[in-house]
């Protein structure tokens, strides 16, 4: 049986391409599954905290004068960075919040939001951080927090928080 296998995987036989990587070549082998799999934890402690000890400025607010309604902002160009692979990240990020005696003031908003553009975070964690952060500057009714990420590798990815928080 003929499969492509990377000159990466028969470095051992031949020296691995430098200026061309992606170079492959038939070889006989027998029946290979799942070569491409990744044996060991790829993913560490610090990729998953990376970005969350970021000094993130202040939300700005101003004297809510209404009550009951709901506020929603989109950001449809929010960028971060996958803090393995160094790869951004593009979504829309949607706050929705119903506010109490605060509101957020959009461009203090808007310059928070911008200290993810080159920042190294998970998808998931950019989602729970905004939220947080969106609670400790309004102390609002409720807010839901969204990010719809742009797929990469074929994979897109949703995230949503709420506060309060549900119970678990």
């Amino acid at each position: 049986m003929l499969q492509l296998c990377s000159d990466a995987e028969s470095a051992a036989r031949r020296p691995v391409y430098k200026t061309h990587p992606y170079r492959f070549r038939l070889m006989e082998v027998g029946p290979i599954y799942n070569t491409g799999m990744a044996l060991e934890q790829r993913y560490t402690d610090e990729h998953a905290k990376a970005g969350l000890d970021f000094d993130f400025p202040a939300i700005e607010t101003w004297p809510n004068q209404f009550p009951g309604y709901e506020i929603q902002i989109d950001d449809p160009e929010f960028t971060s960075v996958c803090p393995k692979t160094g790869l951004p990240d593009f979504g829309v990020l949607t706050l929705r919040y119903m506010p109490r005696g605060r509101c957020a003031e959009l461009k203090s908003l808007k310059e928070y939001l911008f200290c993810y553009r080159n920042l190294g975070i998970f998808q998931e964690n950019v989602v729970n951080q905004v939220l947080e952060d969106l609670v400790k500057a309004c102390d609002p009714v409720w807010a839901v927090v969204k990010g719809d990420f742009r797929p990469r590798g074929g994979i897109s990815t949703t995230v949503e928080a709420r506060w309060p928080r549900p119970s678990v």
